[in-house]
């Protein structure tokens, strides 16, 4: 036999790491909810983040929009303009930029909103059911706490 020694190899349990778990969580989240609308209305993730995103007020442009869902310029280009051949939201170019294209619901994309939104906000009430309202308020809590900590610029 050799008397040579195995250094340990480094591990780490995934199930105790706070990155894995929110990021399994989200994904799940995401994917359950996205059947909701995928089914029914034909949107995918990135259509109904945009529609989303666009309920809380007119005149963003793609830019804004990328910056509000994290998702990338190209990802958010194909979305907006699959909600424009469906005729969901319409492009204008800015009065204060010429350059700038700015991002509107049309009225069928305001109607199906007004239909979506309250069976998306029942199938997050159903989810967070199983919480009390303290712990709802504190998941809160936790999550902006979080989100200021990586932006003060943790690596």
């Amino acid at each position: 036999m050799s008397n040579v020694q195995l250094s340990a190899r480094p591990e780490i349990d995934l199930n105790q790491f706070l990155p894995y778990r929110l990021n399994r969580l989200a994904d799940c989240i995401s994917d359950k909810l996205s059947q909701l609308y995928a089914e029914k209305y034909g949107l995918n993730v990135a259509q109904w983040r945009v529609l989303a995103w666009l309920s809380h007020g007119d005149n963003l442009t793609a830019k804004a929009i990328c910056v509000h869902t994290n998702m990338d310029k190209v990802r958010v280009s194909r979305a907006i303009q699959s909600l424009e051949e469906r005729k969901l939201l319409v492009r204008s170019p800015s009065p204060g930029d010429q350059r700038l294209q700015v991002l509107n619901l049309s009225d069928a994309g305001q109607d199906l909103l007004a239909e979506l939104i309250p069976q998306a906000q029942a199938w997050e009430a159903e989810l967070v059911g199983v919480l009390t309202s303290a712990e709802y308020r504190d998941v809160f809590n936790i999550m902006g706490k979080l989100e200021r900590q990586l932006a003060t610029g943790l690596r």
